[in-house]
């Protein structure tokens, strides 16, 4: 009996001993997040904003009152930068919903972090990770990027991989913004052409794939089976280089092309390619729209 209980006794030791050493890890682990951000806040912050983190964090002394005024200068300080963020996302096109921040080494002079910084430019959606190493000279800091991986969610990217394998080889991150911006620039134009033809003309424009698509198609109620296509592509070149790609197919069964020359219906193409050149897109395509429905819907 006794040496059943002293087993016993051995087994519940040995369970106290490894949940002691798992929780001295975990306050092991702690400590050395506590130190990481206490460089970090040495690292990014100057000034009152830096005696204001230590100070809240207990690296430097304070009675209560400094302490509750420090948090309401800490307070100010974030909604201030919640404003410059929210002009800033207004400026550019470019909402961030997410940041996450990991320090990979940390000493004195040099700081390596792993950030992944997720968001969208109109309806767009991205997410950025990169390794951001920062090493202190003098009285300023040189930073570099290395590892940057763009992943991107949207059905509009056929032409965006050679980009994006650039943007990756060069780590250029202002150039990738600054061709998200553009890119999603000209789909809102193409988007909100569309909506409008299709509002204007009901009877002549439809748009099989919603107002975002590349596709819209044009026919008269009264000929069946007679329709054109506009495909209003947008092509990123490995430069970063953004341009719209229009064309017009043509779907004519054969009865109706017995009814009208071949060389007509042939040069629709080349037509609609110097009304672009002439017009821009929007006088191009509402021009072709006219020639489809023959009157403007009332």
């Amino acid at each position: 009996m006794m040496e059943e209980m002293s087993q016993e006794n051995m087994e519940e030791v040995k369970v106290l001993e490894a949940q002691i050493k798992h929780l001295e890890a975990e306050v092991s682990a702690l400590k050395g997040q506590q130190q990481d951000n206490h460089k970090d806040i040495t690292f990014h912050f100057r000034g009152e904003m830096q005696d204001a983190m230590l100070c809240m964090c207990g690296q430097r002394q304070g009675d209560k009152k400094e302490k509750e005024k420090v948090l309401s200068r800490l307070k100010e300080e974030v909604e201030e930068l919640e404003v410059d963020l929210k002009l800033q996302a207004e400026m550019n096109g470019i909402s961030l919903t997410g940041c996450t921040i990991k320090t990979l080494q940390s000493s004195d002079r040099k700081l390596v972090q792993q950030l992944c910084v997720s968001g969208h430019c109109s309806e767009l959606v991205f997410q950025v990770e990169f390794q951001l190493s920062e090493v202190k000279e003098g009285s300023g800091c040189v930073r570099t990027i290395s590892d940057l991986n763009v992943v991107m969610d949207a059905s509009d990217l056929q032409n965006f991989g050679s980009f994006l394998s650039g943007v990756e080889e060069s780590r250029d991150l202002l150039l990738l913004f600054r061709t998200l911006r553009t890119f999603s620039n000209r789909c809102d134009d193409r988007r909100r052409t569309f909506q409008h033809f299709q509002e204007k003309y009901p009877s002549v424009v439809s748009l099989p794939g919603g107002c975002s698509s590349e596709v819209v198609t044009l026919n008269h109620p009264e000929l069946s089976g007679c329709l054109l296509f506009v495909h209003w592509s947008v092509d990123v070149s490995r430069e970063g280089g953004v341009s719209p790609k229009i064309e017009l197919l043509t779907k004519i069964p054969e009865r109706a092309l017995q009814l009208f020359p071949s060389q007509a219906v042939g040069g629709a193409e080349e037509a609609f390619q110097s009304l672009l050149r002439l017009l821009g897109p929007e006088a191009a395509l509402e021009s072709v729209v006219m020639a489809v429905g023959l009157s403007r819907d009332t």
